[in-house]
């Protein structure tokens, strides 16, 4: 996984989350409650690393790369939000808020660590 910010990790994972083809950045605008200006500045910097393609005016997609990234934060933060939801019974709401933070500072050591425990937990279930 590359060095992204978390504010970039989230603009992938609403791209993503927003349909893996096409995306206009208004939509991107409203799915974070960002402005259109702070939009285009990510997604410069985005295409910069090769993460997403753009056109000016034109629709966003993401590259291998960019939906490799996108899919990594998801997986991220489904399992952590799985987590406690399911094993430590923290609200839905609570849990997709901390699941969002948490996401973007989880070793993968302590992902796979809890990826195991959670998968084995939810077996016994």
């Amino acid at each position: 996984m590359s060095k992204l910010t978390p504010s970039q990790q989230d603009y992938l994972e609403a791209i993503l989350d927003l349909g893996e083809g096409s995306v206009r950045s208004i939509d991107i605008a409203t799915a974070l409650g960002f402005s259109r200006a702070s939009v285009n500045k990510a997604i410069q910097s985005l295409k910069a690393q090769g993460l997403i393609e753009h056109e000016h005016y034109g629709q966003i997609t993401l590259t291998e790369s960019g939906l490799l990234e996108a899919r990594a934060v998801r997986r991220r933060h489904n399992l952590l939000k799985t987590f406690l939801k399911e094993i430590l019974g923290v609200a839905e709401a609570t849990a997709e808020e901390d699941a969002c933070r948490m996401e973007h500072v989880v070793s993968p050591e302590s992902l796979e660590k809890l990826e195991s425990f959670t998968e084995h937990y939810l077996q016994k279930k």
